[in-house]
């Protein structure tokens, strides 16, 4: 029978898990707000990336724990290395990878879906007609339109630059007017 010596549990190797973009961070403190929370959270790991978003709830089952995302894998991999251990408000925090990925990520892309619906077929949602069902879902938070066009000025030109002759034209013809109701105005007050 061979002996086999285990480590203590806090010493033993942590599988970090696949490399993602969102960090899962636990045994935060539970005394600050989840506001104060999400804002220390950000101002620690902005060092490392653009961070995307940070989800902290307070509810019994998440208290002390958070999920952040960047933009990229690098940046959460190099966060998790520098910051795995560190003393945030007293507790020494552990950081794994998120196992799902998070909703901003497509959402930002413009590929994102509602859960439950299948995509091309959107239910409930409402076109301006007031028809069913021919709006897709990602239409609410899509790509921004390719330009807006003010309702009292749709016809006019944009980003044509108009050449110094119609300029000078322009102040002729106001200067011009000028003068003309200044005489009609002597004119009237001489009688």
């Amino acid at each position: 029978m061979a002996l086999v010596v285990r480590p203590p549990p806090d010493l033993a190797q942590k599988t970090p898990g696949v490399p993602s973009q969102t960090l899962y961070v636990r045994n935060l403190p539970d005394k600050l707000s989840k506001d104060d929370l999400r804002r220390n959270l950000y101002m620690l790991f902005a060092t490392y990336g653009v961070i995307l978003d940070i989800v902290a709830l307070k509810t019994p089952r998440m208290r002390g724990q958070a999920h952040v995302v960047f933009r990229d894998t690098d940046s959460s991999t190099q966060a998790m290395r520098a910051l795995d251990g560190f003393n945030f408000f007293g507790k020494d925090i552990t950081i794994y990878y998120g196992k799902g990925r998070s909703n901003v990520i497509p959402k930002l892309a413009g590929t994102f879906t509602v859960p439950g619906i299948e995509p091309g077929l959107a239910r409930g949602l409402q076109t301006e007609d007031g028809e069913n069902g021919s709006k897709s879902p990602a239409d609410g938070f899509g790509a921004a339109p390719a330009k807006a066009v003010p309702v009292n000025q749709p016809d006019r030109a944009k980003g044509t630059k108009r050449t110094r002759e119609e300029e000078e034209e322009e102040e002729e013809d106001d200067s011009s007017d000028d003068g003309a109701a200044e005489m009609q105005m002597s004119d009237s007050d001489e009688e």
